[in-house]
């Protein structure tokens, strides 16, 4: 059990071998973080047995009064949730605090936590709060349902 930067080892057929016009920075962005390694740009997980579970990209910062914060991380204490069977993070232009955050397409595990609720709302902005900090909270949470209109 641990989480970690998903690195291959070796070439496949297919990979990218540069970016058009830009060799360096293909250089500087897949091959030098982790040298002997080709670095994804992913987080993953591997479990005791081997299986595998991407966590998200390590790239995605949003930026939130001068708080440099991972969207995959704000993703992870998400979908320890139990109505809540993935989600998605994202930034969007903020008057006051620069970017501001919007927990997005939030699809629900059952239907019977209804359609989005500002109770849900309520407790995952709570639970963001205890896990990560106060200013990690969403501004906003959407949840994505069959036979929901977004909220």
């Amino acid at each position: 059990n641990i989480s970690g930067a998903l690195c291959f080892s070796q070439a496949w057929p297919g990979m990218a071998r540069t970016i058009y016009n830009d060799h360096k920075r293909f250089l500087e962005t897949y091959l030098t973080p982790y040298p002997g390694f080709f670095f994804t740009g992913d987080g993953a997980y591997r479990t005791s047995e081997g299986y595998y579970q991407l966590t998200g990209r390590l790239d995605d910062i949003i930026n939130i009064s001068g708080h440099r914060l991972g969207t995959a991380e704000v993703e992870d204490v998400v979908n320890h949730h139990v109505a809540v069977a993935e989600s998605a993070v994202i930034g969007y232009p903020h008057e006051i605090k620069g970017e501001g955050k919007m927990l997005h397409f939030l699809p629900l595990k059952h239907f019977s936590w209804g359609c989005g609720t500002a109770t849900l709302a309520a407790e995952l902005q709570e639970l963001i709060s205890k896990k990560i900090a106060k200013y990690a909270a969403p501004d906003y949470v959407q949840v994505t349902h069959p036979g929901c209109s977004n909220t």
